[in-house]
């Protein structure tokens, strides 16, 4: 009793001590979570990484087994190709060998005699000695006829320059400038002075009255013999038979004007675009890249029949008529005196046209341009607003509808 007593007096304590330690545990919470967690993770990747370093060995081990394998049957076929390759480069090299023994032997025996092919050689060297002495004995030949004519060109030189220096030649008074008193011969040009004759001056010609305008062509042209006069062609009924016959069945040689036809320009024009036209890749016309939304044309979809393009009401024009809408009406005035346009009696549509005279839209708007439809005959209507410029199209609609 006493125990239980005195532990009955520590129940408030013991309280205090278990939501004290229940607070400490619940802030320690998470941290011993996270810690533990950590701990967790890290032997976890441990244990990973160590199977994971397991698999990897295994597999390498796997892997340099088989390559070994494949290696070593490359090796074993790639030697087999080498030694195949080797013999069969020796039985042709040893096959070499015995052709060439079989066929110097079969040449020297049966093809080529080797006496005779001496013969032949030694027949050619002296014949060929023969021909270089020849050439030798040709060559100093021209040699010399060379030496000769320019002796001779030199010495004809030598005539016409003494020729013009005739004048300078010795007298019995005066001696010349090539016998000088001084030396104790004679020069050579004196001596050849003395054997020539003196150059003679021809006079000018005298200029004519009329110009020569023929060119001289004597030095141009040679003078070549006379070709023999041309006999007269047969005339008439002396020429033979088969030559009148050959002239009167001989082809037409039309000229060109003839040959060729009038319209040949338009005819190749023609076939020019048609042949642009076979051999066109696509049939859209090429425009350039400043004009190709300008002549761009609007293509209607398959799908729908409105025509989503630019409407010209509005922007080029302010008059536009339903001729669906008017066809078949008639027109009668009413009592006020504007134009009044009913349909027949058959027509669902009845429609009218106002004539009123509007200068501009605010005075449309401002006298009561904004109105609802009118029924006539149970029937929508479809008004027309007419002024200076401008059209006014109300769209039909239902009856108890307003339209502005």
């Amino acid at each position: 009793m006493a125990r239980l007593e005195k532990l009955y007096k520590q129940v408030d304590n013991i309280k205090e001590q278990y939501f004290i330690r229940n607070r400490i545990a619940q802030e320690n919470r998470e941290k011993e979570n996270e810690a533990a967690v950590r701990i967790q993770s890290w032997f976890r990747g441990c244990q990973v990484r160590e199977f994971l370093s397991h698999l990897h060995k295994n597999a390498t081990l796997i892997q340099k087994i088989w390559r070994g394998f494949n290696a070593r049957a490359l090796f074993r076929q790639r030697v087999k190709t080498a030694y195949f390759i080797m013999k069969m480069n020796f039985y042709n090299k040893m096959a070499v060998k015995i052709q060439q023994r079989w066929r110097g032997y079969y040449v020297r025996k049966y093809v080529h005699n080797y006496y005779a092919r001496k013969r032949y050689l030694e027949g050619l060297t002296r014949k060929n000695e023969h021909i270089r002495r020849d050439l030798e004995e040709f060559a100093e030949l021209q040699r010399r006829e060379r030496e000769r004519i320019t002796l001779e060109k030199e010495e004809k030189e030598k005539s016409i320059q003494a020729q013009r220096l005739h004048f300078l030649l010795s007298t019995k008074q005066c001696p010349g400038v090539f016998n000088s008193p001084f030396r104790a011969e004679p020069d050579e040009m004196e001596l050849r002075l003395k054997k020539v004759k003196p150059l003679l001056v021809r006079s000018a010609p005298k200029e004519r009255k009329t110009p020569n305008i023929t060119p001289d062509l004597s030095n141009l042209m040679p003078n070549r013999e006379r070709l023999p006069p041309i006999h007269k062609k047969p005339q008439g009924p002396f020429r033979p038979a088969l030559e009148v016959q050959q002239q009167r069945h001989r082809p037409l040689e039309p000229s060109l004007r003839v040959a060729t036809s009038i319209t040949a320009l338009e005819e190749a024009r023609e076939e020019l675009k048609r042949q642009e036209w076979r051999t066109c890749v696509i049939d859209q016309t090429f425009l350039p890249f400043s004009n190709t939304s300008q002549n761009k044309r609007y293509e209607s979809m398959m799908r729908t029949s409105t025509p989503f393009e630019e409407v010209a009401y509005g922007t080029k024009h302010f008059r536009e008529e339903h001729k669906e809408y008017l066809k078949g009406k008639k027109r009668e005035q009413n009592s006020s005196g504007h134009s009044l346009n009913t349909s027949d009696t058959q027509s669902s549509w009845s429609s009218f046209t106002i004539s009123m005279p509007f200068r501009n839209t605010s005075q449309v708007k401002r006298h009561g341009a904004y109105f609802s439809l009118i029924l006539l005959e149970s029937s929508p209507v479809c008004l027309d607003l007419y002024c200076e410029g401008l059209r006014l199209v109300l769209t039909p609609s239902d009856s108890n509808e307003d339209s502005a």
